[in-house]
């Protein structure tokens, strides 16, 4: 958390308000994220003008003349447009103060996200360069996982969080696909049929597209660029429902963890 959906939402919001501005400063508070902000960081941006904000997973990719940077939220992390006379918190560790007088504000209260520079051209970064198909392109589908899956003993949730499976797929949209795909979480990976895969891959689609159109879910630090919560989280169907009825079917949903995340799935509805 943010997954997909998050920096999906963040990506949309900042675009037509920081596309075209120039960095007039680059402010540092706090250079120790999960990776150290580079201290070259000021001196390619300030003076530059951002020309477009992508995203591959979940990473930000705003590019400037002369190379990228790259944004990760971490687990607690929030980018939000304020004007640039507004007090920094605790938790605020990076200021872009743009030409118009407002500041892109990077918050981060554990610090595991990540604010880099990249050069080259940005699907060659470390980060980047393993990573899978996107899950709206035409790369991802069934037969993609299913040839993927052969041979494999891990769970399958554990399977569709693998970034070199997919991209951006996190613990609460892995729970969420597969009880909307009718596929067991611990079931292992190439035990499926192509044809259940095909409903898995229909199914994150569905997903990550609902949770975009209501701005994401918000438990704890996730705010949008507006500092308001995103929506979704009232229409999570398994995450975080361990106890509680079944959407579908009443039978009280069950928890446990699988590869290190909390996992829970319906006992009736999902096989």
């Amino acid at each position: 958390m943010p997954e997909l959906p998050e920096v999906e939402t963040t990506r949309r919001e900042l675009e037509p308000r920081l596309v075209g501005r120039r960095v007039k400063r680059v402010v540092v508070r706090e250079p120790r994220l999960r990776w150290p902000v580079p201290p070259e960081l000021a001196a390619r941006l300030e003076g530059r003008r951002i020309t477009g904000l992508a995203r591959r997973a979940k990473y930000l990719l705003a590019s400037a003349r002369g190379g990228t940077a790259l944004i990760h939220l971490g687990m607690t992390g929030s980018l939000r447009l304020m004007s640039s006379s507004d007090p920094a918190g605790p938790h605020d560790h990076v200021d872009w103060r743009l030409d118009d007088g407002q500041c892109l504000r990077y918050r981060d209260p554990r610090r595991f996200g990540a604010m880099l520079w990249w050069e080259g051209a940005p699907a060659r970064h470390p980060l980047l360069s393993r990573l899978g198909p996107e899950p709206f392109t035409d790369a991802f589908h069934g037969g993609w996982l299913h040839e993927r899956s052969r041979g494999r003993r891990a769970a399958v949730k554990s399977f569709l969080m693998d970034g070199r499976i997919v991209a951006g797929v996190g613990n609460i949209y892995a729970n969420e696909a597969l009880f909307e795909a009718g596929i067991h979480p611990g079931r292992p990976a190439g035990r499926i049929s192509r044809e259940r895969y095909e409903r898995l891959a229909d199914a994150v689609r569905r997903i990550l597209s609902r949770s975009i159109g209501a701005g994401g879910t918000s438990f704890r630090d996730y705010v949008r660029t507006d500092g308001e919560p995103g929506r979704y989280q009232t229409r999570l169907m398994t995450y975080d429902r361990a106890g509680k009825p079944c959407v579908r079917c009443g039978a009280a949903l069950r928890g446990r963890i699988i590869g290190q995340r909390s996992t829970v799935w319906c006992p009736r509805c999902q096989r």
